[in-house]
């Protein structure tokens, strides 16, 4: 049964491919992040808990752990709302 943070099973398939690089799980998250249909930040966490306490090496981890941190730092806003009046 497909994890619901992982339906498509990406993830899981990225840690069972050997020898996988940082730039193809890279590829693969992208294909994850684009296709799963919840909040990004919890399933991240969900799927760093399920996979990457076992794999704490595996690029995927880190790939993980760099989007978890991405989404929760905050965004700058830009444009003329950002510029001194």
């Amino acid at each position: 049964m497909a994890d619901q943070n992982d339906p498509k099973e990406l993830i899981l398939e990225s840690y069972r491919i050997e020898g996988i690089t940082e730039s193809e799980c890279r590829s693969i998250f992208l294909d994850w992040a684009l296709s799963v249909g919840i909040d990004s930040q919890v399933a991240i966490a969900g799927l760093l808990e399920t996979y990457g306490t076992d794999n704490p090496d595996h690029p995927m981890t880190a790939i993980l752990k760099d989007g978890l941190a991405k989404l929760s730092e905050p965004r700058r806003r830009g444009g003329w709302r950002s510029r001194e009046r």
